[in-house]
């Protein structure tokens, strides 16, 4: 289970563990924002409560390896992204 600074590539790939996120089934691992020794500190230790609990872990191990990464997943995306950009600008502008 990653433990990241929510930055970059990071903050698109690893959801924070909360109540919800865990029960949306979406939390990947425990993010952080600022860059310091305390931010880092925190995220630990919030992680090692959740370690001792052994079925919320198996589960944030679960969604995490559940994830699909791959360059199909990842083209798949993208290709409906470009096929709504199309659509929206096929359709007649509204007057107002």
């Amino acid at each position: 289970v990653p433990i990241v600074r929510s930055t970059g590539g990071l903050r698109d790939t690893v959801t924070d563990y909360n109540p919800t996120t865990l029960a949306d089934g979406t939390a990947t691992g425990f993010c952080f924002e600022d860059y310091s020794t305390p931010a880092l500190a925190t995220a630990l230790e919030r992680a090692c409560k959740v370690f001792a609990q052994k079925p919320t872990w198996a589960k944030l191990q679960s969604n995490g390896m559940n994830q699909d990464w791959s360059w199909t997943a990842s083209a798949e995306r993208y290709a409906a992204l470009y096929q709504q950009i199309v659509s929206r600008r096929r359709q007649p502008a509204r007057s107002e």
